[in-house]
């Protein structure tokens, strides 16, 4: 290993599962071309040095058993006190360097490939390898459990592994890999913050929320497996959100089921993975109220250029959307920009990995 290491970590997108990981069901995303990397060069002393020259700061701290947090969200931080817990120690600092092309605060996780990408730097620095799922799984404690927030685990798994995945996250975290769909995407960044907190009041309680009132009345009931067209048994138990925000979440269900096999499948049609992504902001926008009104035109525009789908990406209340455009996504990332979205043509990409040298 020569003394200078590169690493870099993709941004991602889910396809299919937005606000259901939380709830015990399966999602499925993909990494993407935008990504971000760190460089480092080992130091003699035990100082880390961080230079961010995208928004033109730096950092600086020193190693120790438990480093204390100075700023919300302290990843660097987080992610060193990770690996400290799992036994491992660092003899010296390093001088790093971060760039990174995915966009901030947009729902294409930059924060978790910063932390995907910083816990996979210093896995290089371990006695022995780290296979992946606990690569995923240290990330997700660091970034998530440190902090006390409400994330799931489809961003640091996503992004650890690379391409497209199907996740289980309950009881335990399950990853399959899939074949990635052919052709390009154009991710449209509405550049609208992210509401999160707003949209977990309503559609993360709320959901929670209506499976306790029907499983006083129901214990058997399951998401897992309970029929999206009997919904209607419930309704009179649950205020109309609630009632909407159930049938939602069981048709969500079941389009990732249909989604996971045609994904499957030897030669999936493009036209049915379109298909499937618009039945999926259908219940993104009207069930589950995340889009927004820019993000509705950006989608309109993006469909009538010519895209094959379309849909929000991420928490929702602002961020991203994006298009499957396996043909002009050049026409289509136009149409994104006329809508007032900044555009990106982006293709499904490898995980977290090492950069020549």
């Amino acid at each position: 290993m020569s003394n200078t290491l590169t690493v870099s970590a993709p941004g991602r997108i889910c396809l299919f599962g937005e606000h259901q990981d939380y709830l015990g069901l399966p999602v499925i995303a993909a990494a993407i071309s935008l990504r971000l990397r760190i460089t480092g060069t080992p130091r003699e002393d035990r100082k880390i040095h961080i230079d961010l020259p995208d928004i033109d700061q730096n950092e600086s701290f020193y190693l120790q058993p438990e480093i204390p947090y100075e700023n919300e969200r302290d990843y660097y931080k987080s992610v060193l006190n990770a690996w400290h817990r799992k036994g491992a120690s660092l003899k010296s600092g390093f001088d790093l360097s971060l760039t990174s092309s995915i966009p901030i605060n947009a729902g294409t996780s930059s924060s978790s490939a910063l932390v995907v990408a910083w816990s996979y730097f210093l896995a290089q620095f371990a006695p022995q390898g780290t296979p992946l799922l606990d690569l995923a799984d240290l990330a997700y404690k660091a970034e998530v459990e440190e902090f006390g927030e409400p994330g799931g685990r489809m961003d640091q798994t996503s992004i650890t592994f690379g391409n497209v995945i199907y996740l289980e996250s309950q009881p335990a975290p399950y990853v399959e890999t899939l074949p990635p769909i052919s052709g390009t995407f154009v991710l449209g960044d509405s550049q609208q913050a992210k509401d999160t907190l707003g949209v977990l009041k309503h559609v993360k309680y709320g959901m929670l929320d209506a499976i306790k009132k029907i499983k006083a009345s129901d214990p058997s009931f399951s998401l897992h497996t309970y029929p999206a067209a009997k919904a209607e048994q419930y309704k009179s138990l649950l205020t109309s959100d609630e009632y909407t925000l159930l049938k939602g979440n069981l048709s969500d269900r079941d389009i990732l089921r249909e989604a996971k096999r045609l994904l499957q499948s030897s030669d999936p049609d493009p036209v049915t993975f379109g298909e499937l992504l618009n039945a999926h902001q259908f219940n993104l926008r009207e069930a589950k109220r995340i889009s927004t009104p820019k993000i509705n035109r950006m989608i309109d525009y993006a469909l009538e250029a010519g895209a094959l789908g379309a849909k929000i990406n991420g928490s929702g209340g602002g961020g991203c959307m994006f298009a499957y455009a396996p043909e002009k996504p050049e026409v289509v990332a136009e149409a994104i920009e006329r809508a007032g979205g900044k555009s990106y043509i982006i293709t499904i990409d490898e995980g977290v990995r090492l950069e020549n040298n």
